[in-house]
């Protein structure tokens, strides 16, 4: 496989909900890991979709992670694969010559798992951010990992991932990365 291209990459921000946070193994690393990536990915340009699962059970997005996606727009979904829900499959089609699909999110063992298997079978290449997924349990979490990697997605990290597309400390956006990372 070649480096990643930041061109032909989005990301989906999945289901950072209110209800879910609470119960999450270690929920503050996960929030500030992916509030990182999130911030990072917006510096870089990236395009993202955020989803919630059954907005009307599970409540909205956290404000951190709405804060850093800028946005308070999100597409609800029934289905645990985002990728089985059409609103985000059409917006994700539409996106011209995207190869690349950045996941972050809860639940690693369901709703990150059955998208990354969608987004493999539909022919992307699913990038999972470990440190930017989690579940309940530890154990679900590192199992869907196996999992997905078994699948075919690539195993990175929100640091990694925000080096590789920069490529070079040269380009304009190195400072800000840099500073977000510390």
């Amino acid at each position: 496989m070649a480096n990643i291209n930041r061109g032909n990459t989005i990301a989906l921000i999945v289901d950072y909900q209110e209800k879910l946070m609470p119960v999450i193994y270690e929920k503050e690393k996960l929030l500030d890991n992916s509030v990182k990536l999130i911030n990072g990915l917006r510096i870089l340009g990236i395009p993202m979709i955020m989803t919630q699962q059954y907005t009307k059970g599970i409540g909205m997005t956290v404000s951190q992670i709405v804060e850093a996606c800028g946005t308070i727009e999100y597409v609800d979904k029934k289905s645990f694969s985002c990728y089985e829900n059409k609103e985000v499959m059409d917006k994700v089609i539409n996106m011209q010559e995207i190869e690349n699909i950045i996941l972050c999110g809860i639940e690693a063992h369901i709703c990150v798992l059955q998208t990354a298997i969608d987004l493999q079978k539909a022919g992307f290449t699913s990038l999972l951010v470990e440190d930017c997924i989690s579940s309940r349990k530890l154990n679900d979490k590192l199992i869907a990992i196996r999992r997905m990697e078994r699948e075919g997605a690539v195993i990175t990290t929100y640091e990694s991932i925000l080096f590789e597309f920069m490529k070079s400390a040269e380009v304009a956006e190195f400072k800000q990365i840099s500073r977000l990372i510390k």
